[in-house]
């Protein structure tokens, strides 16, 4: 006998087959006799971004398993692979919570049950984004040090700062980079107050803020079956909680495999759910992940809701939001040297930024996010950052005595 693993929207189950010489169709008849989900609403997929998909039209994108007549050896399928399954429509999963009683009849109920209760893990359909646009330039600066510089090998991350419309409608300018230390799956941020200062002091003077944060996946990692990993869940639902925006975003950079054995960067942007949120912001979350937790599960302190069973770990699936994503052509370069990376940034690299650019008008030779941020160490944080960076919004004169400091300090390398 062969088991294969089906994950779905209800969590993880197995099914036992004869072996890989069995059909799709003879699968589907196993899946509607074990798990009471009909043939005609089932869709399979080797692919997880399947879980992803929306509504039945979503579904027909994914076609690896339409064929009734293929045999599953075909899919290079064995004993403990995963597959995903989509349906539509409701059902009773089976091996579901017996029924306790409670109230005159049974055990008293808590408040802590009460509350229990109320936490309901499901998929939330709709993002508070209705899409994210990122700047070209800024987009392929991190995507380029990522995978010429890091070599996909260690995780980095960074705020995005931009706008977002009355509509939901997120727009990424710039990243800024915190230090931080990246691991092969863990990322920890070593952030900077004063710096972050700055960098807030920037965008108000831009008419921007801070919108989003986006990291990078390892290579390791994308041998791995699961979108989010738990410690990305905790980290991505710790900064949404702390940011108050509900059109935040978090968006992740990862590098696959394409069909003629080349390697793709893509960039997918997603909501923590409203839940995810909530239950972070109220102390659910088990904090403590140790080397034996499987990374595709979350955990939590108190058992949650999620379909009709009664959990302590819930799939991060579930906790996803798809965005929407575009792209733009904004106002800032990006071409001066990003902060808390590998080589320190120098007064020389001031003067190299300054030469090149010299055919141009001054406050367009300065229209760098990462040049801003280095100048604003030598300016008042609550008055000059901002005016200095509102002239570069406006595309106005740059004051003398700014147009003057900034001169000098490229002279003194």
């Amino acid at each position: 006998m062969t088991m294969l693993r089906i994950r779905s929207r209800d969590g993880l189950e197995r099914v036992s087959v004869d072996g890989p010489h069995i059909t799709v169709s003879q699968l589907k008849t196993l899946i509607q006799d074990e798990l009471q989900i009909p043939i005609h609403n089932q869709t399979l997929s080797t692919n997880r971004n399947l879980l992803l998909a929306k509504t039945p039209s979503d579904f027909l994108a994914f076609t690896d398993m339409t064929d009734p007549n293929l045999p599953i050896s075909s899919l290079n399928l064995s004993h403990g692979s995963m597959l995903y399954l989509a349906y539509e429509g409701e059902r009773t999963i089976r091996g579901g919570p017996a029924v306790t009683p409670a109230g005159s009849f049974g055990r008293k109920m808590t408040v802590e049950d009460l509350i229990a209760r109320q936490m309901r893990v499901g998929r939330q359909e709709k993002s508070h984004c209705d899409s994210v646009s990122f700047d070209r330039d800024c987009a392929n600066a991190f995507q380029h040090y990522v995978n010429e510089s890091l070599a996909f090998a260690i995780k980095r991350g960074g705020f995005m700062y931009g706008n977002v419309s009355e509509d939901g409608q997120v727009e990424v300018n710039f990243i800024y980079e915190p230090p931080q230390q990246g691991m092969e799956d863990n990322l920890i941020l070593m952030r900077d107050a004063e710096e972050e200062k700055r960098v807030d002091a920037i965008a108000l003077g831009l008419g921007m803020r801070r919108v989003g944060f986006i990291f990078n996946q390892t290579v390791t990692q994308d041998k791995k079956e699961y979108t989010f990993s738990n410690l990305e869940v905790l980290l991505a639902a710790q900064l949404h909680a702390e940011s108050e925006l509900k059109e935040w975003v978090t968006a992740v950079v990862k590098l696959e495999i394409n069909e003629d054995g080349g390697a793709d960067v893509h960039f997918e942007p997603f909501q923590m759910s409203d839940m995810c949120v909530r239950l972070f912001r109220e102390g659910w979350f088990e904090t403590e992940i140790g080397p034996e937790d499987d990374p595709k599960l979350s955990k939590m302190k108190k058992e949650v809701v999620v379909g009709v069973k009664d959990l302590k770990e819930v799939d991060n699936d579930f906790f996803l939001v798809v965005v929407k994503i575009l792209d733009h052509q904004g106002s800032l370069s990006c071409t001066f040297p990003i902060e808390n990376r590998n080589i320190q940034t120098t007064m020389r690299a001031l003067k190299t930024h300054m030469e090149r650019a010299r055919s141009l008008p001054f406050v367009k030779r300065i229209s760098d996010f990462h040049l801003l941020l280095f100048v604003a160490q030598f300016l008042d944080v609550s008055s000059d950052v901002p005016a200095l960076a509102e002239c570069v919004r406006l595309q106005s004169p740059v004051p003398e005595g700014y147009e003057l400091l900034i001169d000098s300090m490229a002279n003194t390398s």
